[in-house]
């Protein structure tokens, strides 16, 4: 069953097109990911899906319904800006959140709190935590009414890679327990991650959509091997059958157990090298080739 659909949504502010024709589906227990530089669309998809921006066209859905009718206790938004109270502790802010709702629609705030990893800090403010604590809190703030659905808008933006690690460990066990998860970054490994599926984005048009192994396999291009020689490296790819590029020598298409078999024809040759770089592609190689080198985010 699809929990979140976009049909045909376009989005205008005056003469600025946010959105245009941005059509996908998200189905239930999935984690979904939508990538694009900052100003793609991201955040303005996210408010049309969640009632909180009417689209100028289109129909958005969210568990069946139009996103203004829908139960708000089944959906949890997290969004990219986001701070709660500083003077409250993780149990205190957790409870506060889990007060705005219905008492019997909410999970317990201390064990909310304990899923997190954070019952070590149960009694330091939001301000002393860590960045990592602070971002592993903001989705316990989230799940406090355990949703259907979690929207999250760029949850480890600014924060060190420990804390990000924490936060794909969160999102990981959500998916294991059924959470559909919504996703939304310009970090292309958080998705290759994380999302069992993928939507690219770029100035407001899903450029493709699909599993996210496949638009890598499919668009990311062929591992490289990349060769910087002593000598000429014109001289070198031409005698080894190989590319010259930005004054090295590139093999094409050399999987991790090639490598040996490539340096072995540069000794053979009596290439002398100093630097030696395998590459495998990844999403962000497949957007910039589908977008024709967009990405500034």
């Amino acid at each position: 069953m699809e929990q979140v659909e976009a049909d045909g949504l376009r989005k205008k502010y005056g003469d600025t097109v946010a959105l245009d024709g941005v059509s996908l589906s998200v189905e239930e227990g999935e984690v979904f990911g939508l990538v694009g530089p900052n100003g793609a669309g991201k955040t303005t998809l996210v408010r049309c899906l969640t009632g909180t921006t009417r689209p100028t066209d289109g129909d958005p859905s969210l568990l069946g319904k139009s996103p203004e009718e829908v139960d708000k206790s089944r959906v949890s938004v997290l969004p990219q800006e986001f701070s709660p109270p500083e003077r409250l502790t993780p149990e205190e802010l957790v409870g506060y959140y889990a007060s705005l709702y219905p008492r019997e629609e909410t999970r317990d705030p201390a064990e909310v709190v304990e899923e997190m990893g954070l019952s070590s800090s149960h009694d330091t403010r939001y301000a002393d935590l860590s960045g990592g604590q602070k971002s592993r809190l903001k989705v316990a703030i989230s799940l406090v009414n355990d949703p259907d659905v979690l929207f999250l808008d760029e949850p480890t933006t600014g924060i060190d890679p420990e804390g990000r690690e924490d936060v794909w460990g969160v999102v990981e066990r959500l998916a294991d327990e059924g959470t559909t998860v919504f996703l939304t970054t310009h970090y292309m490994r958080e998705v290759e991650r994380l999302a069992d599926r993928v939507a690219l984005l770029s100035d407001g048009t899903v450029v493709e959509v699909g599993a996210t192994d496949d638009v890598i396999r499919e668009h990311a291009g062929e591992p490289r091997l990349v060769v910087r020689t002593v000598g000429s490296a014109e001289e070198a790819a031409e005698s080894l059958g190989a590319m010259a590029e930005d004054g090295t020598v590139v093999f094409e298409n050399v999987a991790v157990d090639g490598i040996g078999e490539a340096l072995d024809a540069l000794d053979d040759a009596d290439i002398e090298y100093d630097e030696v770089r395998w590459r495998e592609p990844g999403l962000e190689d497949a957007y910039l080739r589908l977008t024709g080198g967009r990405n500034d985010g």
